[in-house]
């Protein structure tokens, strides 16, 4: 959930940054690329020689890096962060026919006193043929809520305070090439819930949708999934798309029965055709099929799994029953050599009024931001964007890999 602004011992830990090896990340010949880590072993040593690939050319080793940082969000305010990571193959150690798995965790405190412990793990088996998901995190998240539906508005927000707990599981099954299907198990639990100097003139929509010390939600999760790109941090080229199911229920410990559906969609294209510049479309649609998901786990901007959609706006800005969000990003290469690159991008998304169904506004966002190459063989960036939105919301985003 938190996206690093400044990485800090980089120069002191070079090798910080998973160097994942795959199919698409081949350097270009006849360009010598240069990323931060580069530049940091050059200055600490004058008989530098360039870096191979760790992964690929120590087989059946487990990588892992740890570092210190300090980031900056919207929703966050400054936080300090230790973070780690580990990669390894399970099965054959064949980075051309197996994807790598990975385990990652961090933890951070924030400004505004808000504690963040994340760990999450993708892990393959031989062939590809299961993935096993993790997402588990605990958050102590005092945070700004601004009602439901479209027609908030910014000057309407006001504090919450909680803590939560997700634990997440699911194992996906191999069916043909790029495609997968598999069940899961999702739990998510709130408590000490508390609204922070709320509006006295009228009661506020949390009241209204019904207001409790605790929120709990428990059920299966179905998941259908094809994934054409071999990079998912900076994809050059391929298809994702997703079909998720979430029925809760009682009698699996859910405080009540519903159901939601998430539908998400994301291409990639070469434009120019023979250039390094990426033409991205992203589109993620989240609906409540039935029943009353607790109102922390609401379709709500920013709540996606990597807390990316709506840049231009704040985390939570816009909540309801449905949410139905666009994204498009031109993504261009600066430097030859691959160290800077920029983005353009723009964005819409539109929440369903919660007593008609219907969707009344439209929220647009927009901006641009530079991308710095953080580690040439996973092709990872530094993303730093600013972005705008309606009724004078804007602010920095940041993200570690590509925001889609």
């Amino acid at each position: 959930m938190l996206k690093y602004l400044f990485l800090l011992a980089f120069i002191s830990h070079p090798i910080f940054l998973l160097a994942q090896s795959l199919p698409d990340t081949i350097i270009n010949p006849g360009i010598k690329e240069l990323d931060l880590i580069d530049i940091g072993q050059r200055i600490l040593n004058k008989k530098y020689t360039p870096r191979e690939d760790v992964i690929v050319n120590n087989k059946g080793r487990v990588h892992f890096s740890a570092f210190p940082a300090v980031g900056y969000t919207l929703q966050t305010g400054f936080a300090g962060v230790i973070s780690g990571n580990a990669a390894f193959y399970i099965g054959s150690h064949n980075h051309e026919s197996e994807n790598i798995s990975t385990v990652v965790s961090s933890i951070a405190y924030t400004s505004k006193s808000q504690i963040i412990f994340p760990i999450a793990s993708s892990l393959w088996t031989r062939g590809n043929e299961y993935n096993i998901l993790t997402d588990w995190r605990y958050l102590k998240y005092p945070s700004e809520t601004y009602g439901l539906g479209g027609h908030t508005q910014l000057d309407s927000g006001y504090n919450l305070d909680y803590s939560y707990v997700k634990l997440h599981q699911a194992v996906l099954k191999k069916i043909s090439n790029d495609l997968y299907a598999g069940i899961g198990y999702d739990f998510d639990y709130f408590w000490n819930i508390s609204e922070v100097n709320p509006p006295t003139d009228q009661p506020t929509d949390f009241e209204k949708y019904g207001l409790s010390k605790t929120e709990k939600a428990s059920g299966i999760s179905l998941d259908i999934k094809y994934d054409s790109r071999r990079n998912p941090l900076n994809p050059e080229k391929g298809i994702y798309a997703n079909i998720l199911f979430q029925p809760k229920f009682t009698f699996m410990g859910s405080d009540e029965n519903w159901q939601s559906l998430l539908l998400e969609f994301r291409t990639y294209i070469k434009f120019p055709g023979k250039s390094r510049n990426i033409l991205a479309f992203w589109s993620y649609n989240w609906f409540t099929l039935g029943g009353s998901p607790p109102y922390l786990l609401l379709p709500s901007t920013a709540w996606d799994e990597f807390s990316n959609t709506g840049r231009g706006y704040i985390q939570g800005r816009f909540r309801s029953l449905n949410m139905i969000d666009q994204e498009v990003e031109y993504r261009f290469v600066v430097s030859r050599n691959g160290l800077f690159g920029g983005v353009v991008f723009a964005n819409a998304e539109t929440f369903s009024d919660v007593m008609t169904g219907k969707y009344e506004v439209i929220s647009p966002g927009a901006g641009l931001g530079i991308r710095i190459k953080l580690n040439k063989f996973s092709r990872t960036n530094i993303a730093l964007d600013y972005a705008w939105g309606t009724q004078g919301s804007k602010g920095f985003f940041v993200n570690l890999g590509e925001v889609f």
